[in-house]
């Protein structure tokens, strides 16, 4: 496994980051387990988590989960750069009492206790905002945060789903302040077939000095080999990949892609994410595995070399937008 600093810090991180979202809802708490033991021994080290993770009724439960393989010991917290998020509404029945979700002081102490509960650790290693608050200032959240800092509770703060500007506007009200390192990475969906996060979203992140964390990096299983999965094994594309694919257009382009990598000899979700590691500014995509065997792939993905060829022939199929103010302005 390789490492890179997380962004402008000193923090080593692997370049494939593991998800967790579905650890409770999907997998359930053994073969969670067995997948945090299998990547820990393949050399990842960066957990990614959210408080709300679990869904519905049972959020939180994605911690309380990586709270319990902590605490069978082993070195498994010392050894893990552990990422959790505040923001969602926290209420089972989607009905949060006032001061309960989102970004106000009040509850990010209140979501920071909560998680360091159920994940049964005494710090969170990069606390995430999980969306942008637009009611509250940041002088307010740098407050927040500048005091966990000093309790020892948080070391580093990202950011997710946030836009160029407000990347820009956070770390500059940071900067006034002092004493604050500001962000220091930005979680972002990113991948071949959703690449707008090249146009602002990654510009501002290099120029702030933020690892960009891309999720969905195969795009809901569009880039699995969807295609390829129907035709050999009559598994029907779910969710976004099967919106995506009753748009004709689309359908070709995917058809395209994995024609390509057929030709090529490499499976496309390894593709995928081996194109994302050869990003600027990207850390490392967020793998979410729901078995070990999708863990297995992505771990060769990250062994994946891809040639100059392969490279030019995915950015003929999937062009990026170009850079901003070009893409939009000339």
């Amino acid at each position: 496994m390789k490492y890179t600093q997380l962004g402008r810090t000193g923090l080593k991180v692997s370049r494939l980051v593991l998800g967790t979202m579905n650890f409770g809802p999907q997998t359930d708490e053994a073969d969670s387990h067995a997948i945090m033991d299998a990547a820990l021994a393949a050399g990842i080290n960066f957990v990614d988590t959210a408080n709300v993770y679990g869904w519905g009724e049972n959020k939180g439960r994605t911690e309380e989960i990586i709270g319990n393989w902590f605490a069978q010991g082993g070195d498994r917290r010392d050894k893990v750069v552990l990422a959790t998020k505040v923001y969602g509404n926290m209420g089972a029945d989607g009905a949060a009492w006032p001061n309960h979700d989102k970004l106000s002081a009040v509850n990010i102490r209140r979501a920071v206790d909560a998680s360091l509960k159920r994940l049964q650790t005494d710090h969170i290693d990069v606390y995430q905002f999980h969306h942008v608050d637009r009611n509250t200032p940041f002088e307010e959240i740098w407050q927040a945060i500048d005091v966990l800092v000093q309790q020892g509770k948080i070391l580093y703060v990202g950011s997710s789903n946030f836009p160029g500007y407000k990347i820009a506007q956070a770390n500059e009200i940071a900067a006034r302040r002092g004493g604050t390192i500001g962000l220091v990475s930005e979680q972002c969906l990113y991948n071949l077939a959703e690449r707008r996060a090249e146009m602002e979203v990654i510009p501002a992140a290099q120029e702030y000095g933020l690892g960009v964390i891309p999720w969905s990096p195969l795009h809901g299983g569009l880039l699995g080999g969807v295609i390829k999965k129907e035709v050999e094994g009559g598994r029907r594309a779910s969710g976004r990949a099967a919106d995506a694919l009753a748009n004709t257009t689309i359908r070709a382009q995917i058809q395209a892609y994995e024609d390509l990598l057929d030709k090529h000899g490499v499976e496309p979700g390894e593709a995928a994410l081996a194109w994302l590691l050869t990003r600027p500014g990207v850390t490392g995509p967020i793998v979410g595995p729901r078995t070990a065997g999708q863990l297995d792939s992505a771990v060769r993905a990250a062994e994946l070399e891809l040639s100059e060829e392969l490279l030019s022939g995915l950015n003929e199929i999937f062009p990026g937008p170009g850079p901003s103010p070009e893409a939009f302005a000339w």
